[in-house]
């Protein structure tokens, strides 16, 4: 037998090939100047933001348009400090709450009081505690923003998440289980992919909702405490308190531009990149797509660099942690003692609880009486009738043209910026108009006050109603139509239970953010023109604004009441009903 090696030219040509595939192709340059350039503008907004103190007071917000890149990069580096803490907190939590009946019973009622209590109630408690975290750096006062920011995005995408891992199909969990998957294995390769395209849509609306309390977390004011720091919910306090309009308009603008590129640099390609995760059992005919997307799937050079790491993750999904086999008798007394542990974790929890209240009747009950309890009580009520009037009629509105928009992916690619623009659109910006409307007319604040609330809230619907309609699996829509399911019954019997999930999430959150956002809409003023709606949200700007502590923790405490009973009676039966009824399987 001989053996013919190959000849010179032919290893050359191999070597030239092998080398070639090594080097940078003209996608991995773009991709690098775009990493490069991301990365350099990242490094000068922290390092502003670990500038002294006093630097606030020598260089006030100014209303200089040359001003405005600047002031964008650090509310947009804010933002995105913010919605990576809330996607850890969302991971950790949510799957707690899934995977655990006892830390449900304490995680569930707890985001429910917290998605309730306004961004204005966090500033008061923690400002001055992240100022003395850094003294004479502005550091504590942007950790004060950014968890303000945070409270105003984590409770959205944490009850997504939730709803997901407890929704995922129950065929799907059989055949992990048959695989003999391990809880973690099953986590990545079924409960997290089955659960992200509706985290990323969420994800999406919590960035465009924090920009709802943009002013209220950069432009702080509690008491005798004022901090402005620089950033476009500065510039637009400053503004609307200078009656200046052209500068608002300017505010409007630079947020377009910033919404628009991290549309298109971050959140189009996480769309694109989950779609992938559908599920579904035939191939869907239209996929979203994304320029980005598309130029870091055509790199070489960076993917060669980032194989290791991407074999590591691989690695760790499919990690398999031993769990001892035990014997029938240890399994049994192990039942045993859980049911021990559940009544003795009851109790810890209901003892605590009943501190809590305790503790917050005697500070409440040692400056303020029933009076004050009453109109607290009076203005709750208000507001609930507000809260549910409102959340009614956004759900008309958005849950048809959300299942129009979802089932098109192009039209959702196109829609998304939109949207994103529009959930993101402060209600400050909108004061001018309401306060000079209303004053003009003699409109009662009472009722055009109202729709403020929503502005910013009912987008939890349409985007979690897109979300449902996005993952609605392709197979079904094709089954509908092979049975000619048509109007109504199309509606009853296939895209209602499809998406319901979602939309529970979705309404769920705009129930609590309107609430929220309630601080911000029943209180407007244009320069010194000021009106008010009777509400709680009205109660508890007042007294953040006076720096009268007990008011501001009863208006809180209420509202986390009428929030929590609210979500029990209503929310909560339809959660567990989406969980039983309306899951894909």
């Amino acid at each position: 037998m001989v053996f013919h090696s190959l000849d010179r030219p032919a290893q050359s040509d191999m070597a030239a090939l092998s080398r070639s595939r090594l080097l940078p192709n003209l996608y991995d340059l773009i991709a690098i100047a775009f990493v490069i350039a991301l990365g350099a503008l990242a490094a000068h907004g922290v390092a502003e933001m670990r500038a002294p103190m006093n630097v606030l007071a020598g260089d006030p917000i100014s209303l200089d348009p040359a001003r405005l890149p600047e002031y964008a990069l650090r509310t947009t580096l804010r933002m995105l400090a913010a919605i990576v803490a809330s996607l850890l907190f969302t991971f950790v939590v949510a799957t707690m709450a899934a995977k655990s009946r006892r830390a449900e019973m304490l995680i569930v009622p707890a985001l429910d009081i917290l998605q309730s209590v306004p961004v204005l109630g966090f500033l008061t408690f923690t400002v001055t505690f992240f100022i003395g975290l850094f003294p004479g750096s502005q550091m504590g006062a942007e950790c004060a923003s950014i968890f303000a920011l945070f409270t105003s995005q984590a409770w959205n995408m944490t009850f997504s998440f939730y709803q997901s891992l407890r929704t995922a199909p129950r065929d799907l969990d059989e055949v992990c289980r048959g695989f003999r998957l391990s809880a973690w294995q099953r986590f990545w390769r079924l409960e997290a992919p089955f659960a992200a395209p509706g985290l990323v849509w969420n994800t999406m609306m919590s960035m465009s909702g924090g920009w709802f309390f943009v002013v209220a977390s950069e432009a702080i004011t509690v008491g005798n405490t004022t901090v402005q720091l620089p950033g476009l919910g500065s510039w637009l306090a400053v503004a609307i308190d200078r009656q200046d309009f052209k500068a608002v308009a300017w505010a409007v603008l630079a947020m377009g531009v910033v919404i628009l590129l991290y549309d298109q640099l971050i959140f189009r390609p996480i769309v694109a990149w989950a779609d992938k995760f559908r599920f579904e059992q035939t191939a869907s005919g239209q996929r979203p797509g994304s320029w980005v997307y598309d130029l870091i799937r055509r790199t070489r050079f960076l993917r060669i660099l980032t194989a290791p790491l991407a074999g590591l993750w691989d690695g760790l999904m499919m990690l398999r942690l031993p769990v001892p086999a035990l014997p029938a008798a240890v399994r049994q007394k192990g039942r045993d003692l859980s049911r021990l542990f559940d009544i003795l974790w009851f109790g810890a929890v209901g003892a605590l609880g009943l501190w809590g209240v305790w503790s917050l009747v005697a500070y409440v009950s040692a400056s303020l009486g029933w009076a004050d309890l009453g109109q607290a009580f009076a203005g709750g009520l208000a507001t609930l009738v507000r809260v549910i009037v409102l959340i009614t009629l956004a759900s008309v509105i958005w849950v048809p043209l959300g299942v129009w928009i979802g089932l098109r992916p192009h039209v959702a690619q196109k829609v998304q910026p939109v949207a994103q623009f529009l959930a993101a659109f402060p209600a400050n910006v909108l004061f001018p108009v309401a306060v000079l409307a209303i004053v003009s007319t003699g409109a009662s604040p009472n009722i055009w006050l109202s729709p403020l609330m929503v502005l910013g809230t009912q987008w939890y619907i349409l985007f979690n109603v897109i979300a449902g309609a996005s993952a609605f699996p392709s197979d079904l829509r094709e089954a509908a139509a092979v049975y000619r399911l048509r109007s109504w019954t199309w509606w009853r019997r296939v895209i209602l239970p499809g998406i319901f999930p979602y939309y529970i999430t979705g309404a769920l959150t705009a129930s609590g953010g309107s609430w929220n956002a309630s601080i911000v809409a029943e209180v407007a003023s244009w320069g010194n023109t000021k009106i008010e709606a009777f509400g709680l949200g009205a109660y508890i700007a007042k007294a953040t604004e006076a720096g009268d502590f007990p008011r501001v923790i009863l208006g809180i405490a209420v509202m986390s009441l009428f929030v929590t009973l609210f979500n029990r009676v209503l929310w909560r039966p339809l959660t567990v009903f989406a969980e039983k009824r309306m899951r894909i399987n």
